[in-house]
């Protein structure tokens, strides 16, 4: 019986998640390869988060989920940046793709598979798809010419060259219009691919599958790109030129050229070509989604769906292109020194606040400026949002967060009714948001929530309803407790807590973890099924000692503030 109170809404309980079918396709999640020629930079973080954050969200929902990154081994860059360090390139690839392995690790990632080109089974599969493009008459013989680019290891028609000028040493140069590297121009006999005969079938493809490109502006920029028209593409290398690679099958003279066969590291995870017939899919082909860079758009949103086409190989559903990071408003560049290095970063601040910071401010449109000012900034934002509001509930001394959960009832009042409202949405606009690739909108919404649930808390004032104690939690004076009104009100708080953590563990595990344990939710009814209200009424005693002060909160003040 409610106490003094008005009459409350009582929640009906909720059934657990179901448990993942093993007969299902799992969710796979892709980040492109990363060169092991440069230590990684603070994009490498970024995409590795994004990938991170679909893999754990998908996850919590109940599926499978597979995460595949690794380090792409092989073509000119490496071989000359091994030669540049005095290395044997073997020795030379087998210590820098630890860094990359590492910084995935410090970062929480929690992938399935690191994949190295240089891998035997990668190379048993490159040669394998290159033998199937070869028997269905898609590779051919052929003298080539034209701009070649080392550093984005491709080439380049005339109308995408142009002179550029070194302002550090006055040198003139020819460069790709698209990324500002150099170029040569390059003379060989090779392979080519008939890139040109897939036009029309890549046109009805992007017709048919309009969202296959996210964000919507470089899906425009793909079509209008293949539009124009297509020449054949150069697949392989002269082995005197480029040694270091997968040779072609059937001709060890020349080398399969470095995108071909990174391109392909997506199927090797997924057991290509060893498939089990009418189980093709139980490792996750196709992609569900692939996670780059915008600077190498035109290889996995032109290129891979030709090379796949070409086989009648099934195309990964979408490919989510992100934008670049900047610092100082200005394109980072290692030979200026203008870089973030991801390490220092997780350092200082800490893993789940870096994961949060690149989610919360990162771009997919639009280029985004780095800079400590700004995680120093939504850091403190955190603190007086998220770790504030948990703080008030779980160490408030005037009532007891068991009892408002054990009585599942919710404030029928005006302001409780409309938050409720707010709260049953919730999930369902993360959801959304998170199937439109966009995880900082639904990062958004969350921290709205929360900063909605502080206002309703401020105004409800539970406080007034609850009794006073001392600093040893003694009750200073006697007071009739209004529980008809005390506890609804930190049932709507502790269930927007509770609802809240358990969607934001995708981009903050550790601190979200934390959280939860800090109100009692059972390990096992974190899913994302269990964040509805009413789903959970066995919670509200703290699995971990609460605190007192600064010890024990979610969000523990930084050692500096620059």
């Amino acid at each position: 019986m409610l106490v003094q109170g008005r009459s409350s809404h009582r929640l009906p309980r909720s059934r657990h998640f179901p448990t993942p079918d093993l007969l299902e396709k799992p969710y796979y999640v892709t980040s492109p390869i990363f060169y092991v020629n440069a230590a990684p930079h603070i994009g490498h973080l970024y995409t590795l988060v994004l990938t991170d954050v679909f893999k754990r969200f998908h996850a919590l929902k109940g599926k499978k989920a597979i995460l595949c990154t690794g380090t792409d081994e092989h073509g000119m860059k490496i071989q000359q940046a091994s030669q540049k360090a005095g290395q044997d390139i073997r020795a030379f690839c087998d210590e820098n793709y630890r860094s990359f392995e590492v910084l995935a690790k410090r970062a929480d990632i929690q992938y399935d598979h690191f994949i190295r080109t240089s891998e035997p089974d990668h190379r048993f599969a490159v040669q394998h798809f290159w033998l199937m493009l070869q028997e269905r008459g898609y590779i051919y013989a052929s003298k080539h010419e034209g701009w070649y680019s080392v550093s984005d290891e491709t080439f380049y028609p005339p109308s995408s060259i142009h002179l550029a000028l070194d302002p550090s040493t006055g040198r003139k140069f020819a460069a790709s219009r698209e990324t500002g590297k150099e170029v040569e121009w390059t003379s060989e006999v090779n392979y080519h691919f008939r890139l040109s005969s897939l036009r029309d079938r890549l046109l009805q493809f992007y017709a048919d599958h309009p969202d296959f490109v996210q964000p919507s502006t470089r899906m425009q920029d793909v079509v209008q790109q293949v539009t124009a028209g297509l020449s054949d593409l150069s697949v392989s290398r002269p082995k005197e030129r480029l040694s270091w690679g997968i040779p072609v099958p059937d001709d060890p003279s020349q080398t399969i050229y470095v995108w071909l066969d990174a391109l392909i590291n997506y199927l090797t995870k997924a057991n290509y070509p060893f498939q089990i017939p009418g189980r093709e899919h139980a490792a996750g082909w196709p992609a569900d989604v692939h996670v780059i860079g915008k600077d190498i758009v035109r290889f996995h949103c032109i290129y891979w769906p030709a090379f796949l086409l070409a086989l009648d190989l099934p195309l990964p559903k979408q490919i989510m292109t992100h934008a670049h990071w900047t610092l100082n408003h200005e394109k980072m560049s290692k030979s200026t020194g203008n870089v973030v290095n991801p390490f220092f970063a997780l350092d200082r601040f800490g893993s789940d606040t870096m994961r949060f910071y690149l989610i919360r401010d990162g771009g997919i449109k639009d280029d985004r400026d780095y800079d400590n000012a700004y995680i120093i900034d939504r850091y403190k934002t955190l603190q007086g949002s998220l770790g504030n509001l948990v703080t008030r509930v779980v160490r408030g001394k005037g009532w007891n967060v068991r009892r408002a959960v054990e009585l599942g009832c919710f404030d029928d009042s005006p302001h409780g009714q409309k938050h409720l409202e707010t709260l049953k949405y919730l999930p369902t606009a993360v959801d959304a948001w998170m199937a439109q690739l966009q995880p900082g909108s639904a990062l958004g919404d969350i921290l709205e929530v929360v900063n909605q649930t502080n206002q309703y808390m401020q105004h409800a004032s539970p406080w007034n309803f609850g009794a006073p104690t001392d600093k040893h939690g003694r009750p200073k004076a006697f007071k009739f407790l209004d529980l008809g009104r005390l506890d609804p009100i930190i049932y709507a708080c502790a269930e927007s807590i509770r609802i809240c953590a358990i969607l934001l563990q995708p981009v903050m595990p550790e601190r979200m973890k934390h959280v939860l344990d800090l109100l009692g939710v059972d390990e096992r009814r974190r899913m994302i099924g269990d964040a509805t209200v009413g789903a959970d009424r066995e919670y509200g005693i703290p699995m971990v000692d609460v605190g007192v002060g600064r010890s024990g909160v979610v969000f523990p003040p930084l050692t500096s503030d620059f």
